[in-house]
């Protein structure tokens, strides 16, 4: 059967595969303001350039197409250079000065970051009335004090195109309902992997689960850790402060704007608590190195109870001399050993996936220690942050394979396009849906995939695996439940319009 593409004078001829369902997924976003939300490596950004082709032809004005990362923006901006016929398309960052960037802000199709964007709308260096269409890739990150909030803010009342793409909605309702209700969304446009018209483009994404046991030394240090996080509980108790008997991090910080009002007593305690609950947890999951520098960064800080911490609790005093004991021994984490056994079965490429940078040092010296040629990609904050130019660079590498194996935290998991990658590695895991779903499906975006995760047995690895787990079933509904509301709310509005006719 021979090849279709997508025939329209603003799109290169014979570039883009003609694909029913992105197609129909685009008519909804020209026709209302909507929410795409379609599974990694449908081509969000495809859907996308539909639209721009579309609006560029039909209206006067310009199309801002925003992306939480320098690394996705640029990434857009290079698909939409390569595939669209306009010669005007610029990227905008925080790193051009200000009187490029006024210069730039002219051009037909602009990508950006959001906090620029903010920063130039607040310096009136660019006007909201020109543009026809704005794009909030990620756009599940709309929610709280996130700059997108703030940036729909300033084109509710204009005549602008608005449209959202994520790769699943969160599973809770209420940020759901947020998002939808900050960009003004009248739809849901959404396919999911089993969706009649986008089964045939799925590739098959296997997963293996892979679990370590935590060694002597280590649960020694956990001990001691769990010994200290009792003590402040009881202390909390005693304070009057109802809890559960879970430990759970999302607990305390639930009812710490209480404490902060009504219970000041147990201020010190419940801080503290945090902080010993956070060590652990970097602990189970990441191992010596990361515990120690995080309570080296700890004591740094000026806070409620951290001197007391360091200088009077023989719990924590010992885990810290039990992990310095460890460390010297070359005692780090099991995972590790893991990994290597992992990495020696593959013969292509691998992404690693960990929630911190100290555990990316260690893996990357690790990595080079056993001769695989490995790259990191991490956020630009900080001394030994990256760059644009250099994250940039780093992905260029891996996809070109200088590098074997490239480590990423967070900033990773949002619209990295690298279509070789056939294994995703979790080196932790994640309590959330949508870090789940956009990790996983960094894989089989071309052809199998597999998926594995690293699970240090009776810690908070388990613990945050299967909540991740239920959150994407609940995710996975919560489309069909928010389509529901926003068809209520039109009916409603209809009644009440045609009553008040």
């Amino acid at each position: 059967m021979s090849q279709e593409y997508v025939e329209h004078h603003l799109i290169k001829k014979s570039a883009i595969e003609y694909r029913e369902y992105q197609v129909n997924l685009a008519k909804q976003a020209i026709s209302e303001n909507c929410l795409i939300v379609l599974p990694t490596g449908l081509g969000k950004t495809t859907v996308a350039l539909h639209v721009i082709a579309e609006f560029l032809s039909k209206r006067k004005g310009g199309v801002l197409f925003l992306a939480p990362t320098r690394v996705l923006a640029h990434q857009h901006y290079e698909f939409l250079k390569n595939n669209l016929l306009v010669d005007d398309i610029a990227l905008i960052t925080g790193e051009d000065l200000l009187n490029k960037r006024k210069k730039l802000w002219i051009n037909s199709v602009v990508c950006a970051t959001p906090e620029i964007v903010k920063n130039d709308l607040d310096r009136q260096l660019v006007s909201p009335n020109q543009f026809i269409l704005i794009v909030f890739d990620e756009a599940h990150r709309t929610i709280g004090d996130y700059v997108y909030a703030g940036i729909a803010e300033r084109f509710q009342n204009l005549d602008v195109r608005i449209i959202g793409m994520t790769a699943t909605l969160p599973s809770e309702k209420e940020k759901a309902s947020e998002i939808l209700r900050t960009l003004k969304t009248t739809s849901i446009a959404q396919r999911t992997d089993e969706s009649h018209d986008v089964k045939p483009y799925v590739q098959q994404t296997d997963t293996e689960w892979i679990p370590v046991e935590l060694p002597f030394e280590m649960k020694q240090i956990q001990s001691c850790l769990k010994a200290a996080i009792e003590s402040r509980y009881s202390e909390l108790r005693r304070a009057g402060l109802n809890l559960s008997n879970s430990r759970s991090l999302s607990e305390l910080l639930r009812v710490r704007e209480f404490v902060l009002r009504q219970n000041r007593r147990a201020a010190k305690p419940l801080f503290t608590a945090i902080r010993l609950i956070h060590s652990i947890n970097v602990l189970e999951s990441h191992g010596v190195t990361a515990f120690l520098r995080f309570c080296e960064r700890t004591r740094q800080k000026k806070g409620v109870g951290i001197k007391d911490l360091f200088e009077n609790d023989p719990n924590f005093g010992k885990a810290i001399k039990l992990a310095q004991e460890a460390q010297t021994k070359g005692i780090e984490h099991p995972k590790l050993i893991k990994l290597k056994e992992v990495l020696q079965k593959i013969s292509g490429k691998a992404l690693i996936f960990t929630s911190y940078r100290d555990s990316v040092d260690v893996i990357h010296q690790k990595l080079t220690e056993m001769g695989i040629p490995a790259g990191f990609l991490i956020g630009k904050a900080g001394e030994k942050g990256l760059k644009q130019k250099k994250q940039i660079e780093m992905v260029q590498k891996f996809r070109d394979g200088e590098y074997k194996v490239l480590i990423a935290t967070r900033v990773g998991e949002e619209g990295l396009d690298i279509s070789e990658v056939n294994h995703v590695i979790f080196f932790d895991n994640v309590p959330s849906s949508i870090r789940y779903v956009q990790r996983k499906g960094r894989t089989g975006r071309k052809g199998y995939g597999k998926l594995i995760v690293l699970i240090a047995k009776d810690t908070t690895d388990e613990t945050y695996y299967w909540i991740g787990k239920r959150k994407v079933t609940a995710a996975k509904k919560m489309g069909e439940r928010m389509s529901k509301v926003l068809e209520q709310q039109e009916l409603t509005s209809r009644k009440g319009l045609d009553a008040f006719l």
